[in-house]
């Protein structure tokens, strides 16, 4: 699943994947775990989420990363915001406005020192967007960059033998594959997907909260 392939989506507007309103258990569950007003949460593969105007209007700091600047762009016109766009080395561009920091770029070139601290970590669509081979290394390297803040993690679960991805199936046992080394983890709640993945296969949503471990990152 390469860069190409998403930047293909967006250009052609193929985003059936954007949901058009804020997901219920970011307004459930997560004042529980981000219950730090003004907390700085790290949203990777942001797109233009509507959880992030969520997160804005309960007065969290957003730093995102996202491949695609025309998602960027229509995530700034969306929330209203005028950018101020910084290129930067690597060929990647920063946008940002008043509680709010996009990084235009590959996720696997963003270091811990250009994201900065983060307090807590909202993937929803994120590891669900990459296949296998790529799940352990996006992992490793997210622990890496956010130095082991704690995570708001989103999955969907069913038979990736019967329906391929995106979204990837991400099961109890990969979660744990991927994680436990370094956090708690704790399943929030997990509910049948309505109508099915991508309106075929049976399948859930599962929330989990990763509480981190000592960190030696």
């Amino acid at each position: 699943m390469d860069a190409e392939f998403w930047l293909t989506k967006w250009n052609r507007n193929e985003i059936g994947f954007h949901a058009a309103h804020p997901h219920h258990g970011l307004i459930q569950y997560f004042p529980q775990f981000g219950a730090l007003q003004e907390c700085r949460v790290f949203v990777p593969l942001c797109g233009k989420s509507l959880d992030i105007h969520w997160l804005l209007q309960k007065n969290h700091v957003v730093v995102g990363v996202e491949l695609s600047r025309l998602a960027v762009e229509q995530l700034f016109s969306d929330l209203g915001i005028e950018p101020v766009i910084s290129p930067l080395s690597a060929g990647m561009t920063v946008f940002e406005g008043r509680n709010i920091k996009i990084f235009v770029a590959d996720i696997f070139a963003l270091t811990a020192d250009m994201l900065g601290p983060v307090d807590i970590i909202y993937d929803r669509a994120a590891l669900v967007a990459l296949p296998a081979s790529m799940a352990l290394p996006y992992a490793r390297h997210l622990v890496q960059i956010t130095r082991c803040a704690d995570q708001f993690l989103i999955c969907v679960e069913y038979d990736q033998a019967r329906l391929s991805g995106p979204p990837f199936a991400v099961m109890p046992h990969d979660v744990k594959h991927y994680y436990a080394h370094d956090y708690q983890i704790r399943s929030v709640d997990r509910q049948p997907v309505a109508k099915g993945i991508k309106g075929k296969e049976p399948g859930y949503e599962h929330i989990w909260f990763l509480h981190r471990h000592e960190c030696k990152i």
